[in-house]
C-alpha cells in the first residue's frame, strides 16, 4: 500500500500519484541495477500508483516487470500509467494481496520487489509476503528487495522516522515501522536470508534477501 493522490493534469484518466515516487525512484533504481538479473522477470508487490513499475520497466528494458496490488483503484492507476507508457516489458497488473500467499497465482519470476508496504500494512502482510516469496522465488539465488524505513536496535531512530511512526499508528494501530531483526527472522523462516543492507536517502533502507535451501 502507498499513499496515493489524484493526478489533476498531464496524466491519463484514472492515474494516481505517490508523492514519494519522485523522491526515491533514482536511488532505488541504482540498487536494482546492481542486483537484479540483467534479463530477469520481476514481480512488484503493492505497486500502488504504478509509477515505479513504469519507471523501472523503462530503465531496465531487458527485465519483464509484473506489477500487482490488492486495490482495484491502484490497479486502474497502474493500467492507466502503463497504457500511456506502452512498454512491451511491462505486464498487466495482478490482483495480488501480500497477506494472502495462498491466493497468489503461479508465477515464474527471479525477483520480487516491495517498496513502502510493510510499514503501511498489518504485520500479517509482511508474514504473507515472506511466505509467498519463499514459495515463488527460485532456489538458490532468487531475490527479494524491500525498501522503506525500519527500526534497528543498533541504530538510533531518526526524529523524522519517529514522527512518521507516530503518524502511521495514529491512522491505524496495526501500522508502523517494523523492527529490522523481526523482518529478517520472518524471512529466514521462509528460506530467505539477508545478504545486503543498503542505506538510502531520507533514513530509508533497502534490504536484499536471497532464496537459499
Amino acid at each position: 500500500m502507498q499513499t496515493l493522490d489524484p493526478i489533476q493534469t498531464g496524466a491519463p484518466p484514472g492515474a494516481l500519484a505517490s508523492p514519494a515516487v519522485a523522491r526515491n525512484t533514482e536511488a532505488i533504481l541504482d540498487v536494482l541495477r546492481a542486483h537484479l538479473p540483467a534479463a530477469g522477470r520481476v514481480l512488484e508487490i503493492a505497486s500502488g500508483s504504478g509509477e515505479h513499475a513504469v519507471a523501472f520497466a523503462r530503465a531496465l528494458p531487458r527485465t519483464t516487470w509484473t506489477p500487482s496490488d490488492p486495490s482495484a483503484e491502484a490497479r486502474a492507476s497502474i493500467a492507466a500509467w502503463s497504457a500511456e507508457a506502452a512498454l512491451s516489458n511491462l505486464n498487466r497488473p495482478l490482483a495480488l494481496d501480500a497477506a494472502d500467499p495462498d491466493g497468489w497465482p503461479p508465477l515464474d519470476v527471479q525477483a520480487i520487489v516491495c517498496i513502502n508496504m510493510i510499514h503501511i500494512s498489518p504485520w500479517a502482510a509482511t508474514e504473507g509476503l515472506m511466505v509467498g516469496a519463499g514459495r515463488t522465488l527460485p532456489d538458490p539465488g532468487g531475490l527479494l528487495a524491500l525498501y522503506g524505513p525500519f527500526r534497528e536496535a543498533d541504530v538510533p531512530l531518526a526524529s523524522s522516522n519517529a514522527a512518521f511512526d507516530d503518524s502511521l499508528k495514529s491512522r491505524d494501530p496495526a501500522w508502523g515501522l517494523r523492527d529490522r531483526d523481526a523482518v529478517v527472522a520472518c524471512a529466514r523462516a521462509n528460506g530467505l536470508h539477508l545478504t545486503r543492507r543498503v542505506d538510502m536517502p531520507a533514513n530509508n533502507l533497502m534490504l536484499l534477501f536471497r532464496r537459499v535451501t
